[in-house]
């Protein structure tokens, strides 16, 4: 008996170890062709604070950390990353950061995905 026991809470370890490391607690994301598990090891293995990590259709997906600061880290990333490309900021409303460029508009928005990151849908036009 107690080695049925044993093996129980063995096979137990086993499934909360394979949850914890493939990232399975995490919620899933709004893309198709990544998981989570990919897309943090993206940005964990990145130099930047902001990185690609999808496209999908006419639309560009980065992931950021909050940095357990919020929304205001997350923004001040996206807002630099795509200044760097010749965008001018002009506002925030919500989720949505707004941005203009020779007469063109752009909208990046932002999704809190979980408590620690952030995920920013641009559309193609940015590059």
């Amino acid at each position: 008996m107690k080695s049925i026991g044993l093996i129980s809470v063995l096979f137990i370890a086993f499934i909360a170890v394979f949850v914890f490391i493939n990232k399975l607690h995490y919620p899933s994301l709004p893309i198709d062709d990544i998981s989570a598990k990919e897309a943090i090891d993206i940005l964990n293995e990145s130099d930047s604070k902001i990185v690609e990590i999808a496209v999908e259709g006419d639309s560009i997906w980065y992931i950021t950390s909050s940095e357990n600061k919020g929304m205001s880290t997350s923004d001040k990333n996206i807002k630099q990353m795509i200044a760097s490309n010749g965008w001018k900021f002009k506002e925030k409303d919500g989720a949505g950061l707004f941005f203009e460029k020779e007469g063109k508009k752009l909208i990046a928005t932002t999704q809190m995905w979980t408590e620690n990151y952030i995920l920013v849908k641009i559309p193609r036009i940015f590059k």
